[in-house]
């Protein structure tokens, strides 16, 4: 294994070699030279487990005369979404982990699988086969699992995220399209139904044991669908997104981790991807002009942005801080300079980021982001 951003796994044989991943541009060197050194044949497959770039961005280095590269059928569609939208997504993704991910700079390649998988394609190498299965309810449509039935081994890169035991992040902060919950259960059930015996990710440890490893899917599988099903049965019963956002929680039995997603981002991304982007509560929200465009207007009507922040920093000592921040930021629209406003946006995100209690990294990332920017602009930074 190479450890990576996502990780690269080499699979020896007594005929040649197979590539589960090849890490990320900037790790292809230091990659490489780690699997040197247990290579035993030629390198037959290099299978790439979607089409994000810390799972293919050292193909180039890594792959040989004759390897054949493995992938989804919907690889080069993914490749094509990312490249098109690639500053866009940069931009944002940079606001989150820019000081958490190394080589981002280096040119990303284009990759054409050689093969490119529908539902399921097998081979064999040597002794050991191999299974690839299509999971596209995982972080991307492209994604796949390698099943070695043999050895009872199934690697599942990002399928159940960075952290096993997690909420799926149904809607990444830095931008990606909305993924199902209802496909992602399925996914799952088809690793379940595998009955692994070790369970590999493309982060962290591997899962050990067959009893073990289904007692956890099972606890995922439970916790997922029972956000599904209550936010659906919210959406019947009426209730708005934000109210169900702050309704629904897990029952200790079923509780997982909110490393990569949390269940109150899962639930707004099971509504919009059953009801779309239209909550029916603000007709302004059909054309485009965004509420901010009054802000000054607000501002006056407040008697300025210093008594905006003066009821934010009352909000906030009546443990209100959403409510505040809300406040806050009609007065930095109007006025971005404001150093009472700015003071009290500060507090606010040093708050919220002690509440977060460090679970969540991209919830983490982004707030410590926005102290940053609020510090400078108070020309602490």
């Amino acid at each position: 294994m190479a450890k990576d951003i996502s990780n690269a796994y080499l699979v020896t044989t007594n005929a040649g070699d197979v590539l589960i991943n090849a890490g990320f541009m900037g790790s292809a060197e230091r990659n490489k030279a780690i699997f040197d050194k247990v290579r035993t044949g030629p390198l037959e497959y290099l299978v790439l487990t979607q089409a994000h770039a810390d799972h293919y961005g050292g193909v180039p280095l890594l792959k040989e005369n004759g390897t054949k590269i493995v992938a989804e059928r919907r690889f080069v569609d993914t490749w094509h979404f990312f490249d098109r939208l690639g500053p866009f997504l940069k931009g944002r993704s940079a606001k989150i982990w820019s000081s958490t991910i190394k080589g981002r700079d280096n040119p990303v390649p284009e990759v054409i699988p050689d093969i490119a998988v529908d539902e399921q394609f097998a081979f064999e190498v040597g002794e050991r086969r191999f299974e690839v299965i299509s999971t596209p309810g995982g972080e991307a449509p492209d994604a796949l699992v390698v099943w070695m039935p043999r050895e009872k081994v199934v690697f599942t890169g990002n399928l159940f995220g960075p952290v096993f035991m997690s909420m799926p992040n149904l809607c990444t902060l830095r931008g990606d399209k909305p993924r199902s919950a209802r496909l992602w259960l399925e996914c799952l059930e088809k690793v379940r139904d595998l009955n692994p015996e070790l369970l590999i990710t493309g982060h962290g440890d591997p899962i050990e044991g067959a009893a073990n490893i289904r007692q956890s899917l099972d606890k995922m599988h439970a916790a997922v669908s029972y956000v599904l099903e209550q936010t659906l049965d919210g959406m019947n019963a009426g209730k708005d997104v934000h109210t169900l956002m702050r309704e629904i929680q897990l029952p200790e039995e079923i509780a997982i981790g909110e490393f990569h997603g949390k269940v109150n981002w899962a639930v707004r991304t099971i509504w919009e991807e059953h009801a779309g982007w239209f909550h029916m509560d603000y007709t302004t929200s059909l054309y485009g002009v965004p509420r901010a465009s009054i802000d000054a207007d607000l501002v006056e009507l407040a008697g300025g942005a210093d008594a905006l922040a003066q009821r934010a920093q009352a909000k906030l000592a009546d443990n209100q801080p959403l409510e505040a921040l809300h406040l806050v930021e009609v007065a930095l629209g109007a006025e971005p300079t404001n150093s009472a406003a700015l003071t009290v946006k500060k507090a606010v995100m040093g708050l919220l980021l002690k509440a977060s209690g460090g679970t969540n990294m991209s919830e983490v990332m982004w707030l410590k982001n926005q102290l940053t920017l609020t510090e400078a602009a108070l020309g602490e930074g």
